[in-house]
């Protein structure tokens, strides 16, 4: 990567957002701005021209801060540059050459990966030499010996009669009684062991809870994330977040548990359990909010695949059901994935447009958490669009 790249860059920006202008209106002309609805509609007619997408932690990172600091991949830089009305990202630069400047073909390394291999090369010359010779072992041979002359064969030896108590010395002791001894302290040592684990075994080993959740009213698994916060005395609490339709496993060797359970479509429960009587298998009812399934299923509903009467009707009606279901002051947020823009507020009509508009993107949204006021009025909806978009 050069900073001419990085100047290049800039200029695909420009012509990526004067391309989308052609037949667009968003709520500011300059892409930076861009936020909300506009980027949706942007990735939609991305995936129209391109047959590409970019996330909307890309968009952030790359559209909303200029100059950048860093080249987005090159499958990025293709995607914008085929939307931009050329054939790749070297034709884009081609178009667009700086006075003086030569451009590198494609197939040559870039200037990191020539560093990279520069890098590997030095680190090889580098290396400390090995020892490969064996050290030379010298094998001495030992002089001989010079051997007495003189043999024993015809000589004479006197030997002393044995005393009467001579088997009583060369006999030896037994060791019958010590195999005993030692088999008996063994044992008696396993059995110590043994009557210790048993009688200590919930102290000493972690025990497995399993806890599955089903819908009270339907008598089926929930097929919505469930969150879950164990309380623990004297200890900060622990959060699990538990996919759909999956069950929470929870190993301890304490004698009480307490969790506190929600879901966005469930009203929240508190859980106490004394396990030392306690199954280890348990399945737990979850109570629908029928406030949050009605907000839920009117926000992610899907109005596509009808003719132009019926889909008008459809999104009168989600517009109604959202009108009354949610508070005029509610707080709703959109959360992204990005470092720099984590978080964006909208309005309540903001929000209805952009669940009510029929694009690609709203297959993808996941509420992540709501409440409700006492008069079952949605005050809070936190929520976040996903994207299928590959290593962006």
């Amino acid at each position: 990567m050069t900073d001419l790249d990085l100047l290049h860059f800039e200029q695909l920006k420009k012509d990526v957002q004067a391309q989308y202008l052609k037949e667009y209106t968003p709520s500011y002309d300059d892409i930076s701005k861009w936020k909300g609805i506009d980027i949706i509609y942007f990735q939609e007619d991305l995936r129209k021209k391109a047959k590409g997408n970019i996330s909307e932690k890309s968009f952030y990172t790359y559209f909303k801060n200029s100059p950048v600091t860093k080249l987005p991949r090159i499958d990025m830089l293709t995607i914008l540059s085929i939307y931009a009305g050329y054939t790749s990202w070297y034709e884009f630069k081609k178009q667009h050459l700086f006075a003086g400047e030569l451009l590198q073909d494609e197939q040559d390394l870039d200037e990191d990966d020539r560093r990279e291999l520069e890098k590997t090369i030095s680190s090889a010359l580098n290396l400390p030499k090995s020892e490969n010779q064996p050290a030379k072992t010298e094998i001495s041979t030992p002089e001989k010996a010079d051997l007495q002359n003189n043999t024993t064969e015809n000589q004479i030896v006197e030997q002393k009669p044995l005393p009467d108590n001579a088997k009583e010395i060369f006999v030896e002791k037994s060791p019958k009684k010590n195999y005993q001894r030692t088999a008996w302290i063994a044992a008696t040592s396993v059995f110590v062991v043994l009557l210790g684990l048993l009688g200590f075994k919930d102290e000493i080993f972690d025990k497995t809870y399993t806890y599955c959740f089903t819908d009270a009213d339907r008598n089926q698994k929930v097929q919505s994330t469930i969150e879950i916060k164990v309380l623990k005395e004297n200890e900060s609490p622990l959060f699990f977040r538990i996919k759909p339709g999956e069950c929470f496993y929870y190993q301890t060797k304490d004698k009480n548990i307490k969790m506190q359970i929600s879901s966005t479509m469930y009203e929240n429960l508190e859980v106490n359990r004394n396990l030392e009587n306690a199954p280890e298998e348990e399945t737990i009812e979850l109570k629908p909010d029928d406030y949050k399934m009605a907000v839920y299923y009117f926000s992610t509903k899907d109005v596509k695949g009808v003719n132009a009467v019926e889909q008008f009707n459809l999104v009168r009606q989600k517009r109604k059901q959202l009108e009354n279901l949610i508070s005029n002051d509610a707080v709703i947020t959109q959360v992204y994935d990005s470092d720099i823009y984590g978080l964006e507020s909208l309005d309540k009509q903001d929000y209805i447009t952009l669940v009510t508009t029929p694009t690609t993107s709203l297959k993808n949204l996941n509420v992540i958490e709501m409440r409700k006021d006492k008069k079952g009025k949605i005050i809070s909806i936190k929520f976040k669009i996903s994207t299928n978009e590959n290593n962006q």
